[in-house]
């Protein structure tokens, strides 16, 4: 099964995407995560991406383009994949149905999690990451055990500079005035499955597992 997320930054994409990938046995491709690794390791692609990153704006589609692509080629996508963060533009998600196509594959659920803004930056403002291992935290509902240090590893937990609430609000901005068309786009391929990530995690994965279920189209 191949399946793409959507919602603006702080929806809860992260968390369901992790229970959506245990079930249907899937690989999650989340673009943040692969140009967070490109920018720490400093590569051709990372540094071209890093100033957009920061100020919260879309890294350019030829170079998000390109690293989907390949991304998608690789071995463990070939049983299915949960792409997170990708496409944001109306000619990404074009540019995808081409990429899927020339592979031989197919979109078979967009998942659409809503959230409303009050609720991204209270979300958003209490995150906590480690800049070692990767860990994530929530000051409020998922705090480290000893205060601003990572329980895996120990390093100083640090806020990611797009969690900053200036860059929040300016990332939330930039995606409404993206989804509407793609969201559209997606309607119009009977593919689109809401949710509402205000709700509980547990009733937000039931309602994606339903949609998914209800609205298979192979």
């Amino acid at each position: 099964m191949n399946l793409l997320i959507m919602g603006p930054p702080g929806s809860g994409k992260g968390t369901q995407s992790k229970y959506i990938c245990e079930k249907y046995n899937i690989i999650h491709v989340s673009t943040g995560d692969m140009f967070r690794t490109a920018v720490a390791e400093k590569t051709e692609v990372g540094l071209l991406a890093k100033g957009y990153l920061d100020s919260g704006e879309y890294v350019p589609d030829s170079v998000t383009v390109r690293m989907v692509e390949e991304r998608l080629t690789k071995k463990d996508c070939q049983n299915g994949f949960l792409l997170d963060g990708f496409p944001r533009t109306l000619e990404q998600a074009e540019c995808l149905q081409k990429i899927l196509k020339s592979q031989g594959k197919k979109l078979d659920k967009v998942i659409n999690v809503e959230a409303d803004t009050e609720l991204i930056i209270k979300r958003l403002s209490g995150r906590r990451v480690c800049p070692k291992c990767g860990s994530s935290y929530h000051l409020k509902t998922q705090p480290p055990k000893v205060e601003n240090v990572c329980d895996r590893c120990g390093a100083d937990l640090i806020i990611r500079p797009d969690d900053c609430q200036e860059t929040v609000e300016n990332r939330i901005k930039v995606y409404l005035n993206n989804s509407a068309d793609l969201l559209k786009y997606y309607k119009n391929l009977d593919l689109i499955v809401t949710v509402n990530g205000g709700n509980p995690i547990g009733t937000i994965f039931k309602k994606i597992c339903i949609g998914i279920s209800e609205n298979d189209n192979n």
